[in-house]
């Protein structure tokens, strides 16, 4: 049996026997769990490098992280809409995905030169003497930086939007499989962070950066080829030309008619027909009306005069979407301050644990593990059990387990206030205000927060990923797995946007503001997290009022019994 609007590595239409399902994407796992072995590593572990051996201050060190987690997400449009409109998905990731190798080798090379680093100094105890990196050593930590982010950008854009293409929506079995893939995309994510911040980041932190960022250069290399070997069995979604460019026909066409009524309007014969070459065909929707005078046909020809009804339905599925998009990229701001800050709290804490010492950022491992163990817990237990008395496939919709999510976010920054007012009190009380290490208090103070962490990957990450590819139009799938991973770029932007802004409003006399200086002990860190809690709690009830208001595609309940058995196993 053939599925119309795919093709095989050769242009030819799949076979559900022989493409697709859970066997394509075991590929596509390996190459996630290879490449965030690295990533998920780097993103936690970079400000120690970027504080300790470029030398930069706690303020600049964690602005420049959330920029690089901002880029890394924000450069998938690109990858995007190049899969959408020109090259298959899968090209697109072997194309780009090595840029993401060149960028490892970069930052491996300028961390093994001592020239391209600034001169060794312990910026723990001589912070104000320590030169940070500038001149042409910063230019080339930035090009190594931001070739990663591309690299990575393009990556994430396709993998997860060609993993989900090897399920059809239309057939009940592979309908639940596919949203048991995107569970176990974040498990492998999860899972390629848990080896990262236990392989990676001890490497960085003891054989050295150089040789941590070339292992790194060397797994996203193995992925990338093991993703490769899976070309046989995958289905491919041929690109249907530049999403923009049918966005902004539509706009034009719709402004051309703008003096025209909305009378005697009749479906187009693309609809009628129900099938342009295998892709989805939408009837006229209520709402944005304006939009449906690009399908008046006045005389006028030409695709910049005249468009399909499923041209215009597919900008008004991006308009519907908005308010979601906006809403969730303020919701999910505290996440990035949280990763950012937790590892800086964790670096003046006591990180013995019995004759062994745990770096910062390898705490992360508490919330990746209980990620991984609830992630499964949920796909195999709680899902089958909601599936039943709700009626959805995923148990709950995607909106309600986005805004689980953004409700621990607002916890977990309260619980951060209340950790780092005790930290700040302990330090006092030992006399450590004016240092910036040795603090005597357990760094497992921190775990409550990195646990309220890990409860937001679970609802809030997966849910917004899957509810921006599921109601993106088949033609813009990449588009919308992109949508998602702005959310998180948009949020890593605005927190470091958010910093600069507190350092600014709050600098009293002597010019410190809440965050500024590189001494934690003398910085307002439990005042800003209570701000984040502040803003989180708005960013919630903003949220919940746009998720009540919107209204899925299609009813997001089972409307087909399964009547046999999947040869395939729906665990993946």
């Amino acid at each position: 049996m053939t599925i119309q609007g795919l093709v095989d590595w050769r242009g030819k239409p799949v076979s559900r026997k022989w493409h697709g399902g859970v066997r394509a994407t075991l590929f596509l796992h390996v190459l996630v769990v290879l490449v965030n072995t690295a990533n998920i590593a780097n993103l936690m572990n970079i400000v120690g490098y970027l504080h300790g051996t470029m030398h930069m201050d706690i303020a600049s060190a964690s602005t420049t992280a959330t920029n690089f987690m901002g880029a890394m997400c924000m450069l998938s449009l690109v990858g995007a809409f190049i899969s959408d409109s020109y090259i298959k998905r899968f090209h697109t990731m072997l194309i780009f995905g090595p840029l993401e190798v060149l960028g490892y080798g970069i930052l491996a090379f300028q961390a093994h030169n001592q020239s391209l680093r600034p001169p060794q100094c312990d910026i723990s105890k001589e912070s104000n003497s320590c030169v940070p990196v500038h001149g042409f050593n910063f230019v080339l930590l930035n090009i190594g930086l931001y070739t990663v982010t591309f690299g990575e950008g393009c990556l994430r854009a396709c993998v997860a939007s060609l993993g989900g293409d090897q399920f059809d929506n239309d057939d009940p079995v592979e309908q639940r499989q596919k949203i048991s893939y995107f569970n176990w995309f974040t498990f492998s994510i999860s899972l390629g962070g848990f080896l990262g911040l236990i392989f990676i980041v001890w490497v960085e932190n003891n054989k050295g950066w150089d040789i941590g960022f070339a292992v790194c250069a060397l797994l996203v290399l193995i992925g990338l080829i093991v993703a490769a070997c899976g070309f046989p069995f995958y289905r491919n979604q041929i690109p249907a030309g530049s999403p923009l460019t049918r966005i902004l026909q539509v706009f034009v066409a719709a402004y051309k008619k703008k003096n025209l009524p909305l009378t005697d309007y009749k479906e187009t014969e693309e609809v009628a027909k129900g099938s342009t070459a295998g892709l989805e065909v939408y009837a006229r929707t209520r709402g944005f009306q304006f939009l449906d005078k690009a399908t008046i046909d006045n005389g006028e020809k030409g695709d910049w005069s005249l468009c399909s009804t499923s041209q215009v339905e597919e900008i008004k599925i991006i308009l519907r979407m908005l308010p979601i998009f906006l809403s969730a990229t303020i919701g999910y701001l505290p996440f990035p301050l949280l990763m950012s800050f937790t590892v800086q709290q964790g670096g003046t804490m006591n990180t013995q644990l019995g004759k062994i010492h745990i770096s910062p950022a390898s705490l992360f491992i508490i919330p990746i593990t209980f990620q991984m163990v609830t992630l499964v817990i949920y796909d195999q237990a709680v899902v089958p059990l909601l599936r039943k008395l709700t009626g959805h496939p995923g148990g709950i919709t995607h909106l309600q387990r986005i805004g689980i999510g953004f409700i621990f976010a607002t916890f977990s920054t309260a619980v951060a206030a209340l950790v780092e007012t005790k930290r700040k009190k302990v330090a006092i009380e030992h006399g450590l205000i004016d240092s910036s290490t040795g603090v005597p208090m357990s760094v497992f103070w921190l775990g409550l927060q990195f646990f309220f962490l890990g409860i937001i990957d679970v609802t809030s990450f997966v849910g917004l990923l899957e509810f921006f590819y599921s109601e993106a139009s088949m033609r813009m799938k990449s588009l919308g797995t992109s949508i998602f991973f702005c959310i998180l770029g948009l949020s890593a932007w605005l927190a470091s946007f958010l910093i600069n802004v507190v350092n600014k409003a709050t600098r009293n006399g002597e010019g410190m503001g809440w965050l500024d200086g590189s001494n934690l002990n003398k910085s307002h860190l439990d005042r800003f997290y209570w701000l984040l809690s502040i803003v989180g709690l708005l960013s919630f009830l903003n949220y919940a009022y746009w998720a009540y208001k919107y209204e899925y595609r299609y009813d997001p309940r089972i409307v087909a019994e399964d009547k046999e058995k999947s040869p395939q196993s729906d665990a993946i």
